[in-house]
């Protein structure tokens, strides 16, 4: 499973593999609710989880409930795109809840700690 923390303040994204015993960290959480980043390696930093994925590519939306997969009507936001005006689409979207067919958990910096998180997370560059 991969966590994608984004930091509103410099604008950068940083991709986490994470573990598969730490895994169950997020299975039965809502999206909105918080996590302590000190299992992902940025301590002091609290973490909200903001959206994802399933393995098949299918989006997380807020507005549906518990983590099961629906057709929904969609004219816009997450799972759509509308390319003209008053378009609407049936779309396959996810529910709010993560549960263990996720593979990307979405998740921005709401309270940081002492040190910075680039030097928390350090990025390895390509050769």
């Amino acid at each position: 499973m991969k966590l994608v923390i984004s930091d509103r303040k410099t604008g950068k994204s940083y991709p986490v593999e994470v573990a598969e015993d730490k895994r169950s960290l997020f299975i039965g959480k809502k999206m909105g609710d918080t996590v302590p980043g000190d299992d992902f390696g940025l301590f002091g930093y609290t973490l909200r989880l903001s959206g994802g994925s399933d393995t098949s590519g299918i989006p997380m939306r807020g507005d549906i409930s518990g983590s099961r997969k629906m057709k929904v009507l969609l004219s816009g936001g997450q799972g759509f795109n509308p390319s003209r005006k008053g378009e609407r689409r049936k779309k396959m979207v996810r529910g709010t809840i993560f549960g263990a067919d996720n593979a990307q958990v979405n998740a921005f910096i709401e309270s940081y700690g002492q040190a910075a998180p680039d030097e928390l997370l350090k990025k390895e560059e390509k050769k």
